[in-house]
């Protein structure tokens, strides 16, 4: 796989992002991937969100993380959650025109906080085909989102997570296993499961073959 280093411009400032690309012949799906909290050291290079990447590219199918304004090489100061849905817009913009991307075949993933930006944005924007939130960070409001969520979409979380609500994912992951999955023994940093997430979320995506 090729990895490249770019700059998505978003309104007056610019983002730092990287791509992983796949060995295989373009044209590819893409899925962009959002990162965790940046007030708590969240960054594009997140052991998640990197793994996701990884596994994507191993799967053929393009992969764009990028920083949310205000971390490492961005420009902007953080934004509450909400600024950084014009992020998502952004890099969904940059990826959907970027060559040798298959425009019908777009989507959208993220971990934690990314999670918590990237639904929304989802919800309204119909050009994201496929949802997967990683330990999502949702308001008891995003919960009730998610649900309603028509299009395909996957979650995952692991049993020891202390940040997302336990009772209300497990009974999720119950009623509908093929959309929600929990992941025993690992929490909400997913140290030493990071192979284990990468293969769960790029295997949802590779479902478009």
């Amino acid at each position: 796989m090729r990895r490249e280093h770019i700059t998505i411009p978003c309104n007056d400032i610019s983002l730092e992002a990287v791509w992983h690309f796949p060995e295989a012949k373009a044209p590819w799906p893409a899925v962009v991937v959002c990162h965790p909290h940046p007030l708590y050291g969240g960054t594009m290079s997140s052991n998640v969100v990197f793994g996701i990447c990884q596994a994507l590219a191993e799967r053929a199918i393009a992969a764009l993380r990028f920083n949310f304004r205000g971390v490492g090489k961005s420009q902007g100061e953080f934004g509450e959650g909400i600024a950084e849905q014009e992020d998502v817009k952004a890099a969904l913009d940059f990826a959907i025109a970027r060559e040798g991307i298959d425009k019908e075949r777009i989507g959208l993933a993220g971990y934690s906080f990314g999670g918590g930006v990237a639904l929304p944005v989802a919800v309204k924007d119909e050009r994201v085909k496929r949802l997967a939130l990683v330990s999502p960070a949702l308001s008891e409001g995003g919960w009730e989102g998610l649900k309603r969520y028509a299009r395909p979409k996957f979650v995952i979380a692991g049993e020891n997570d202390d940040v997302i609500p336990q009772e209300q994912f497990l009974k999720l992951a119950g009623d509908m296993p093929e959309q929600y999955r929990v992941i025993a023994g690992a929490d909400h940093f997913w140290g030493g499961y990071e192979a284990v997430v990468g293969e769960k979320v790029s295997g949802f995506f590779g479902a478009w073959g």
